[in-house]
């Protein structure tokens, strides 16, 4: 992922915290070194009660063979924590549709590991906003497609969107942080305003766009993927919409996924206008890297596999 709002808006900010974890003589550079764990996707179950276009696993409303068992499961937390994972995000499918969700969630917490949850937010009532808050995930982020009229087709189910909103608000009520994810494509690009003015409207902290992955169902849809003439225009709109929430002193966490040319092309569309920026912007870009698969980001699947992300299940390390 890469934080828009933090490399345009907040370089000055990351430029201390470096500084900070530089300074040898400072105690968190140590406990930095030493959690090294990658952030896990957990793809804790396949099944899901939506049926979106561009879904990477291709996961459908059915039970699926050879799934964790709650003891096996149990044992993944006990090596993640001995690899000193920092962050687990347990998605899907639809991750509310197993039943030791929030057991499971609970005993990662008591291990010290940080849970988020990814979820198309359907299912949650108020009862399970409160569950969700009680065993422990710090985030939780839903996925909506800008509009409704575009957010129900793309998701393949009528009241999705309303349905998404609804569990959005509850959580909110519960205190929750809280974020809103939608795809890039030409079946969504044009919700992409709606999308802000959602998390304006709706005071979501924080937005998440990422780019189309050929990858289980996106591969159907890969037809329909941006031209690079859109996804500058995209880009241009996100990074206008992120300096505008900053100059209004409206707070919020604008980042993008799945192209690490997003961070190339920004660097490069600061520089003729601020030159002393445009050098942080590239410093602090050298120092995230570039794609973190199998390095700072890996995933496990519904069986117990392993892959350096969760695009790449057609390879598996165990």
């Amino acid at each position: 992922m890469l934080g828009i709002t933090k490399l345009l808006c907040e370089t000055e900010e990351i430029e201390k915290k470096i500084q900070s974890l530089q300074d040898a003589s400072n105690p968190r550079l140590l406990q930095f070194q030493k959690n090294k764990g990658p952030v896990v996707v957990w793809n804790i179950t396949r099944k899901c009660n939506l049926k979106c276009s561009h879904c990477y696993s291709d996961s459908l409303f059915r039970e699926y063979s050879e799934e964790l068992s709650t003891e096996e499961a149990m044992s993944v937390i006990d090596d993640l924590s001995s690899f000193h994972v920092p962050v687990i995000i347990f998605s899907g499918g639809e991750p509310l549709l197993r039943d030791d969700i929030f057991y499971l969630a609970s005993c990662a917490k008591d291990k010290g590991i940080r849970c988020v949850l990814s979820t198309n937010g359907i299912l949650i009532d108020k009862a399970t906003a409160r569950r969700i808050k009680e065993s422990g995930f710090s985030y939780v982020g839903i996925s909506m497609e800008g509009s409704e009229k575009i957010n129900d087709f793309f998701r393949g189910y009528k009241g999705a969107f309303q349905a998404a909103l609804k569990g959005l608000r509850n959580l909110q009520d519960e205190g929750i942080y809280t974020g809103i994810r939608m795809t890039l494509c030409k079946r969504t690009i044009t919700g992409l305003p709606t999308f802000f003015d959602l998390a304006e409207r709706e005071k979501i902290p924080r937005l998440y766009i990422s780019h189309l992955v050929y990858a289980g169902r996106g591969e159907w849809i890969r037809r329909f993927d941006l031209s690079h003439k859109e996804t500058r225009w995209a880009m241009d709109f996100i990074f206008n919409k992120s300096i505008d929430f900053h100059k209004r002193g409206i707070k919020k966490d604008v980042l993008t996924g799945n192209n690490d040319a997003d961070g190339v092309y920004l660097y490069l569309k600061i520089l003729p206008q601020d030159k002393e920026k445009a050098e942080k912007i590239y410093k602090l870009l050298q120092l995230r890297g570039g794609n973190s698969s199998g390095v700072s980001v890996g995933c496990i699947d519904n069986k117990g596999e392993v892959h350096a992300d969760q695009f790449w299940t057609h390879y598996s390390f165990g």
